[in-house]
Protein backbone atom coordinates (compact mmCIF):
# COMPACT_ATOMS: atom_id res chain seq x y z
CA UNK A 1 0.00 0.00 0.00
CA UNK A 2 2.62 2.42 0.66
CA UNK A 3 4.39 1.75 -2.06
CA UNK A 4 1.72 2.36 -4.46
CA UNK A 5 0.95 5.74 -2.34
CA UNK A 6 4.36 6.71 -3.09
CA UNK A 7 4.50 5.50 -6.82
CA UNK A 8 1.29 7.53 -6.95
CA UNK A 9 2.71 10.88 -5.93
CA UNK A 10 6.17 10.03 -7.34
CA UNK A 11 4.59 10.00 -11.27
CA UNK A 12 3.94 13.34 -11.15
CA UNK A 13 7.27 14.81 -9.30
CA UNK A 14 9.66 12.74 -11.68
CA UNK A 15 7.25 14.49 -14.40
CA UNK A 16 9.12 18.01 -13.20
CA UNK A 17 11.94 19.26 -14.20
CA UNK A 18 14.31 22.48 -14.71
CA UNK A 19 12.30 23.70 -17.44
CA UNK A 20 9.14 23.58 -15.66
CA UNK A 21 10.20 25.09 -12.34
CA UNK A 22 11.41 27.91 -14.59
CA UNK A 23 8.34 28.46 -16.31
CA UNK A 24 6.36 28.47 -12.99
CA UNK A 25 8.84 31.56 -12.20
CA UNK A 26 7.65 33.17 -15.38
CA UNK A 27 4.22 32.18 -14.71
CA UNK A 28 4.65 33.94 -11.33
CA UNK A 29 6.39 36.96 -12.29
CA UNK A 30 3.65 37.73 -14.91
CA UNK A 31 0.92 37.66 -11.75
CA UNK A 32 3.08 39.54 -9.92
CA UNK A 33 4.03 42.45 -12.31
CA UNK A 34 0.15 42.42 -13.17
CA UNK A 35 -0.83 42.85 -9.59
CA UNK A 36 1.79 44.69 -8.04
CA UNK A 37 2.68 46.92 -11.06
CA UNK A 38 -0.74 46.78 -12.36
CA UNK A 39 0.25 46.11 -15.48
CA UNK A 40 -1.78 44.69 -18.04
CA UNK A 41 -4.03 42.62 -15.18
CA UNK A 42 -6.43 41.65 -17.58
CA UNK A 43 -4.13 39.73 -19.63
CA UNK A 44 -0.85 39.18 -17.70
CA UNK A 45 -2.60 37.58 -15.26
CA UNK A 46 -4.53 35.08 -16.96
CA UNK A 47 -1.39 34.28 -19.08
CA UNK A 48 0.75 33.42 -16.08
CA UNK A 49 -1.63 31.15 -14.28
CA UNK A 50 -2.58 29.45 -18.15
CA UNK A 51 1.56 29.35 -18.03
CA UNK A 52 1.66 27.56 -14.64
CA UNK A 53 -1.14 25.26 -15.17
CA UNK A 54 0.23 23.96 -18.33
CA UNK A 55 3.56 22.97 -17.18
CA UNK A 56 2.11 21.05 -14.22
CA UNK A 57 3.27 17.23 -14.33
CA UNK A 58 2.14 15.58 -17.56
CA UNK A 59 0.23 18.41 -19.17
CA UNK A 60 -3.04 16.99 -18.34
CA UNK A 61 -5.18 20.33 -18.84
CA UNK A 62 -3.22 20.07 -22.73
CA UNK A 63 -3.40 16.84 -23.53
CA UNK A 64 -3.78 13.67 -21.59
CA UNK A 65 -4.20 9.80 -22.57
CA UNK A 66 -5.00 11.04 -26.38
CA UNK A 67 -7.47 13.35 -25.52
CA UNK A 68 -7.37 17.17 -25.16
CA UNK A 69 -6.98 18.65 -21.88
CA UNK A 70 -9.31 21.77 -21.28
CA UNK A 71 -6.72 24.57 -22.20
CA UNK A 72 -6.06 23.31 -25.43
CA UNK A 73 -10.14 22.63 -26.41
CA UNK A 74 -10.02 26.60 -26.05
CA UNK A 75 -6.66 26.97 -27.83
CA UNK A 76 -8.24 25.26 -30.55
CA UNK A 77 -11.78 26.74 -30.82
CA UNK A 78 -10.88 29.91 -29.58
CA UNK A 79 -7.27 31.02 -31.07
CA UNK A 80 -6.86 28.93 -33.93
CA UNK A 81 -9.91 29.77 -35.37
CA UNK A 82 -9.42 33.02 -34.55
CA UNK A 83 -12.70 33.78 -32.63
CA UNK A 84 -11.19 35.14 -29.98
CA UNK A 85 -9.17 38.22 -31.31
CA UNK A 86 -12.03 39.07 -33.38
CA UNK A 87 -14.53 39.49 -30.62
CA UNK A 88 -12.43 41.34 -28.69
CA UNK A 89 -12.86 43.98 -31.93
CA UNK A 90 -16.03 44.05 -31.54
CA UNK A 91 -15.93 45.09 -27.90
CA UNK A 92 -12.92 47.40 -29.31
CA UNK A 93 -15.09 48.71 -31.67
CA UNK A 94 -17.95 49.77 -29.43
CA UNK A 95 -15.30 51.25 -27.26
CA UNK A 96 -13.90 53.90 -29.97
CA UNK A 97 -15.51 57.42 -30.63
CA UNK A 98 -14.23 58.26 -33.90
CA UNK A 99 -15.64 61.69 -33.10
CA UNK A 100 -12.60 63.84 -32.34
CA UNK A 101 -10.60 62.36 -35.59
CA UNK A 102 -13.14 62.98 -37.71
CA UNK A 103 -13.20 66.71 -36.63
CA UNK A 104 -9.43 66.37 -37.73
CA UNK A 105 -8.89 63.70 -40.12
CA UNK A 106 -5.40 64.70 -41.14
CA UNK A 107 -3.63 63.33 -37.91
CA UNK A 108 -4.83 59.62 -39.71
CA UNK A 109 -1.51 60.13 -41.50
CA UNK A 110 0.31 59.24 -37.99
CA UNK A 111 -1.51 56.09 -37.86
CA UNK A 112 0.21 54.92 -41.26
CA UNK A 113 3.40 56.50 -40.33
CA UNK A 114 3.65 55.08 -36.62
CA UNK A 115 3.86 51.78 -38.03
CA UNK A 116 6.73 51.72 -40.52
CA UNK A 117 8.58 50.11 -37.76
CA UNK A 118 6.82 46.62 -38.27
CA UNK A 119 8.41 46.48 -41.75
CA UNK A 120 11.71 47.64 -40.26
CA UNK A 121 11.86 44.49 -37.86
CA UNK A 122 10.90 42.07 -40.12
CA UNK A 123 13.51 42.84 -42.14
CA UNK A 124 15.77 42.51 -39.14
CA UNK A 125 14.09 39.39 -37.86
CA UNK A 126 14.51 37.50 -41.29
CA UNK A 127 18.56 38.80 -41.21
CA UNK A 128 18.94 36.96 -37.80
CA UNK A 129 17.52 33.80 -39.13
CA UNK A 130 13.78 34.09 -38.80
CA UNK A 131 11.19 32.58 -41.45
CA UNK A 132 9.52 35.46 -43.42
CA UNK A 133 6.58 34.16 -41.58
CA UNK A 134 8.20 34.07 -38.37
CA UNK A 135 9.55 37.65 -38.63
CA UNK A 136 6.38 39.33 -40.10
CA UNK A 137 4.53 38.28 -36.59
CA UNK A 138 7.35 39.59 -34.48
CA UNK A 139 6.80 43.22 -36.41
CA UNK A 140 3.63 42.81 -36.10
CA UNK A 141 4.18 43.09 -32.10
CA UNK A 142 5.19 47.12 -32.69
CA UNK A 143 1.36 47.95 -33.18
CA UNK A 144 1.05 47.69 -29.94
CA UNK A 145 -2.22 45.83 -31.02
CA UNK A 146 -2.57 42.19 -29.03
CA UNK A 147 -5.97 41.07 -31.43
CA UNK A 148 -4.24 41.70 -34.78
CA UNK A 149 -0.62 40.23 -33.40
CA UNK A 150 -2.23 36.78 -32.28
CA UNK A 151 -4.83 36.89 -35.80
CA UNK A 152 -1.86 37.02 -37.67
CA UNK A 153 0.71 34.46 -35.30
CA UNK A 154 -2.15 32.05 -35.73
CA UNK A 155 -2.04 32.25 -39.80
CA UNK A 156 1.75 32.00 -40.14
CA UNK A 157 3.62 31.08 -37.08
CA UNK A 158 1.32 29.33 -34.28
CA UNK A 159 4.13 27.54 -32.83
CA UNK A 160 5.51 30.94 -31.64
CA UNK A 161 2.08 32.37 -30.31
CA UNK A 162 3.11 31.97 -26.48
CA UNK A 163 6.08 34.17 -26.79
CA UNK A 164 5.08 36.32 -29.11
CA UNK A 165 1.94 37.57 -27.24
CA UNK A 166 3.35 37.69 -23.71
CA UNK A 167 6.18 39.85 -25.42
CA UNK A 168 3.20 41.89 -26.93
CA UNK A 169 1.13 42.27 -24.31
CA UNK A 170 3.93 43.31 -21.96
CA UNK A 171 5.55 45.99 -23.69
CA UNK A 172 1.63 47.33 -24.16
CA UNK A 173 1.80 47.36 -20.34
CA UNK A 174 4.60 49.54 -20.66
CA UNK A 175 3.36 52.11 -22.85
CA UNK A 176 4.11 54.71 -20.10
CA UNK A 177 7.94 53.53 -19.83
CA UNK A 178 9.06 52.94 -23.34
CA UNK A 179 7.50 55.83 -25.32
CA UNK A 180 8.51 58.84 -23.17
CA UNK A 181 12.45 58.54 -23.55
CA UNK A 182 12.12 58.15 -27.11
CA UNK A 183 9.88 60.93 -27.59
CA UNK A 184 12.24 63.26 -25.70
CA UNK A 185 14.96 62.02 -27.48
CA UNK A 186 13.73 62.88 -30.48
CA UNK A 187 12.05 66.62 -29.98
CA UNK A 188 13.16 69.37 -28.17
CA UNK A 189 11.12 71.12 -25.43
CA UNK A 190 10.31 74.01 -27.27
CA UNK A 191 8.30 71.24 -30.09
CA UNK A 192 7.12 69.41 -27.04
CA UNK A 193 5.58 73.19 -25.82
CA UNK A 194 3.65 73.74 -29.06
CA UNK A 195 0.02 74.28 -28.36
CA UNK A 196 -2.97 72.76 -31.31
CA UNK A 197 -5.71 74.47 -32.05
CA UNK A 198 -8.82 73.42 -30.69
CA UNK A 199 -11.78 72.00 -33.09
CA UNK A 200 -15.14 71.79 -32.02
CA UNK A 201 -17.75 71.68 -35.47
CA UNK A 202 -20.64 69.70 -35.43
CA UNK A 203 -19.97 66.18 -36.91
CA UNK A 204 -23.43 65.00 -38.64
CA UNK A 205 -24.76 61.89 -37.13
CA UNK A 206 -25.29 59.88 -40.62
CA UNK A 207 -21.53 60.41 -40.86
CA UNK A 208 -20.94 58.31 -37.89
CA UNK A 209 -23.13 55.63 -39.07
CA UNK A 210 -21.81 55.64 -42.88
CA UNK A 211 -17.73 55.40 -41.25
CA UNK A 212 -17.93 52.02 -40.23
CA UNK A 213 -19.62 50.53 -43.90
CA UNK A 214 -17.53 52.38 -45.66
CA UNK A 215 -14.12 51.04 -43.97
CA UNK A 216 -15.09 47.70 -43.59
CA UNK A 217 -16.10 47.80 -47.83
CA UNK A 218 -13.18 49.81 -48.93
CA UNK A 219 -10.45 47.88 -46.59
CA UNK A 220 -11.73 45.06 -47.82
CA UNK A 221 -11.51 45.51 -50.87
CA UNK A 222 -8.18 46.86 -51.36
CA UNK A 223 -6.89 44.15 -48.73
CA UNK A 224 -9.03 41.17 -49.24
CA UNK A 225 -7.39 38.94 -46.39
CA UNK A 226 -8.10 41.70 -44.07
CA UNK A 227 -11.53 41.78 -44.19
CA UNK A 228 -12.13 39.86 -41.11
CA UNK A 229 -10.01 42.06 -38.53
CA UNK A 230 -11.49 45.40 -40.15
CA UNK A 231 -14.88 44.00 -40.39
CA UNK A 232 -14.87 42.95 -36.66
CA UNK A 233 -13.84 45.96 -35.67
CA UNK A 234 -16.05 48.07 -37.51
CA UNK A 235 -18.85 45.96 -36.78
CA UNK A 236 -18.38 46.95 -32.79
CA UNK A 237 -18.12 50.35 -33.89
CA UNK A 238 -21.67 50.25 -35.78
CA UNK A 239 -23.22 49.25 -33.03
CA UNK A 240 -22.37 51.82 -30.49
CA UNK A 241 -22.98 54.44 -33.05
CA UNK A 242 -26.62 53.16 -34.36
CA UNK A 243 -27.83 54.66 -31.24
CA UNK A 244 -30.66 51.88 -31.20
CA UNK A 245 -27.85 49.33 -29.61
CA UNK A 246 -26.80 50.56 -26.43
CA UNK A 247 -27.58 47.50 -24.18
CA UNK A 248 -25.60 45.29 -26.97
CA UNK A 249 -23.01 48.50 -27.29
CA UNK A 250 -22.42 48.17 -23.46
CA UNK A 251 -22.36 44.11 -23.14
CA UNK A 252 -20.13 44.16 -26.56
CA UNK A 253 -17.76 46.67 -24.18
CA UNK A 254 -18.07 45.15 -21.16
CA UNK A 255 -19.12 41.44 -20.81
CA UNK A 256 -18.29 40.37 -23.77
CA UNK A 257 -14.59 42.21 -24.02
CA UNK A 258 -14.06 41.17 -20.51
CA UNK A 259 -15.33 37.03 -20.52
CA UNK A 260 -13.31 36.71 -23.88
CA UNK A 261 -9.95 38.87 -23.02
CA UNK A 262 -10.36 35.82 -20.01
CA UNK A 263 -10.38 33.23 -21.90
CA UNK A 264 -8.23 34.61 -24.34
CA UNK A 265 -5.18 35.35 -21.43
CA UNK A 266 -5.71 31.62 -20.06
CA UNK A 267 -5.45 29.97 -23.50
CA UNK A 268 -2.27 31.71 -25.03
CA UNK A 269 -0.44 30.95 -20.97
CA UNK A 270 -1.43 27.55 -21.91
CA UNK A 271 0.33 27.20 -25.20
CA UNK A 272 3.61 28.10 -23.38
CA UNK A 273 4.68 24.81 -22.63
CA UNK A 274 8.37 24.56 -21.49
CA UNK A 275 9.72 22.88 -24.83
CA UNK A 276 8.66 25.60 -27.02
CA UNK A 277 8.74 28.58 -24.86
CA UNK A 278 12.18 28.03 -23.18
CA UNK A 279 13.91 28.60 -26.19
CA UNK A 280 17.02 31.16 -27.73
CA UNK A 281 14.30 32.07 -30.11
CA UNK A 282 12.33 34.01 -27.42
CA UNK A 283 14.91 36.47 -25.95
CA UNK A 284 15.50 37.40 -29.95
CA UNK A 285 11.54 37.46 -30.16
CA UNK A 286 11.49 39.89 -26.99
CA UNK A 287 14.52 41.94 -28.09
CA UNK A 288 12.97 42.25 -31.49
CA UNK A 289 9.37 43.63 -30.30
CA UNK A 290 10.92 46.11 -28.42
CA UNK A 291 13.25 47.40 -31.69
CA UNK A 292 9.66 47.58 -33.36
CA UNK A 293 7.84 49.17 -30.70
CA UNK A 294 10.54 51.89 -30.25
CA UNK A 295 11.07 52.81 -34.29
CA UNK A 296 6.87 52.55 -34.72
CA UNK A 297 7.42 55.38 -32.17
CA UNK A 298 9.96 57.01 -33.72
CA UNK A 299 8.40 56.77 -36.77
CA UNK A 300 5.67 58.57 -35.99
CA UNK A 301 7.49 61.73 -34.13
CA UNK A 302 9.84 61.93 -36.95
CA UNK A 303 7.08 62.31 -39.61
CA UNK A 304 5.24 64.80 -37.42
CA UNK A 305 8.16 66.77 -37.33
CA UNK A 306 9.13 66.31 -41.61
CA UNK A 307 5.35 67.92 -41.97
CA UNK A 308 6.22 70.73 -39.70
CA UNK A 309 9.03 71.76 -42.26
CA UNK A 310 6.42 72.18 -44.83
CA UNK A 311 3.96 74.11 -42.49
CA UNK A 312 3.61 77.49 -40.98
CA UNK A 313 1.87 76.53 -37.90
CA UNK A 314 3.62 73.55 -36.71
CA UNK A 315 2.42 70.26 -35.12
CA UNK A 316 3.22 69.11 -31.71
CA UNK A 317 5.52 66.45 -33.24
CA UNK A 318 4.96 64.10 -30.04
CA UNK A 319 1.49 63.43 -31.80
CA UNK A 320 3.16 61.17 -33.93
CA UNK A 321 3.88 58.89 -31.09
CA UNK A 322 -0.05 57.92 -30.59
CA UNK A 323 -0.03 56.52 -34.44
CA UNK A 324 0.23 53.39 -32.61
CA UNK A 325 -2.54 51.18 -31.50
CA UNK A 326 -2.14 51.43 -27.46
CA UNK A 327 -5.46 52.60 -27.27
CA UNK A 328 -5.75 55.08 -25.14
CA UNK A 329 -3.08 54.52 -23.12
CA UNK A 330 -0.89 56.14 -25.76
CA UNK A 331 -2.76 59.21 -25.92
CA UNK A 332 -2.70 59.47 -21.95
CA UNK A 333 0.82 59.18 -21.97
CA UNK A 334 1.09 62.22 -24.66
CA UNK A 335 -1.06 64.78 -22.55
CA UNK A 336 0.88 63.99 -19.32
CA UNK A 337 4.08 65.08 -20.93
CA UNK A 338 2.57 68.14 -22.60
CA UNK A 339 1.40 68.78 -18.84
CA UNK A 340 4.49 68.31 -17.68
CA UNK A 341 6.63 70.91 -19.66
CA UNK A 342 3.43 73.17 -19.62
CA UNK A 343 0.63 72.83 -17.22
CA UNK A 344 -1.57 74.47 -19.37
CA UNK A 345 -0.94 72.59 -22.78
CA UNK A 346 -3.75 70.73 -23.47
CA UNK A 347 -3.13 68.25 -26.69
CA UNK A 348 -5.96 65.32 -25.73
CA UNK A 349 -7.99 65.51 -28.31
CA UNK A 350 -5.42 65.87 -30.86
CA UNK A 351 -3.75 62.65 -28.94
CA UNK A 352 -7.02 60.63 -29.02
CA UNK A 353 -7.29 61.58 -32.85
CA UNK A 354 -4.14 60.59 -33.32
CA UNK A 355 -4.49 56.91 -31.25
CA UNK A 356 -7.76 56.25 -33.00
CA UNK A 357 -5.99 56.74 -36.09
CA UNK A 358 -3.41 54.23 -34.78
CA UNK A 359 -5.95 51.48 -34.19
CA UNK A 360 -7.43 51.12 -37.65
CA UNK A 361 -3.40 51.76 -38.92
CA UNK A 362 -2.42 48.61 -37.48
CA UNK A 363 -5.23 46.33 -38.66
CA UNK A 364 -4.50 47.66 -42.24
CA UNK A 365 -1.03 46.95 -41.70
CA UNK A 366 -1.85 43.78 -40.27
CA UNK A 367 -3.87 43.08 -43.50
CA UNK A 368 -0.90 43.71 -45.89
CA UNK A 369 1.52 41.37 -44.10
CA UNK A 370 -0.96 38.65 -44.52
CA UNK A 371 -1.55 39.90 -48.13
CA UNK A 372 2.12 40.28 -48.72
CA UNK A 373 3.62 37.66 -47.04
CA UNK A 374 2.12 34.82 -49.82
CA UNK A 375 3.32 37.00 -52.73
CA UNK A 376 6.98 37.35 -51.22
CA UNK A 377 7.50 33.64 -50.58
CA UNK A 378 6.15 32.46 -53.90
CA UNK A 379 8.46 35.56 -55.97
Amino acid sequence: MLNSILSFFGEGLAAIGWEQILMYGIGIALIWVSIAKDYEPMLLLPIGFGAILVNLPLEVVWQHDGAAGAIKILFDAGILTEIFPLLIFVGVGAMIDFGPLFQRPWLMLFGAAAHLGIFLTISLAVALGFTLEEAACIGVIGAADGPTTIFITTKLAKDLLGPIMVVAYSYMSLVPIIQPPVIRALTSKNERLIRMQAVDHEIPRVIFIIFPIAVTIICSLLVPIAAPLIGFLMFGNLIRESGVLAKLSNTAQNELSNLVTLLLGISVGGSMRADSFLRPETLLIMALGLFAFIFNTAGGVLFAKFINLFLKKKINPMLGACGISAFPMSSRVIQRMALKDDPSNIILMHAVSANVSGQLGSVVAGGLVLALIPILIGG
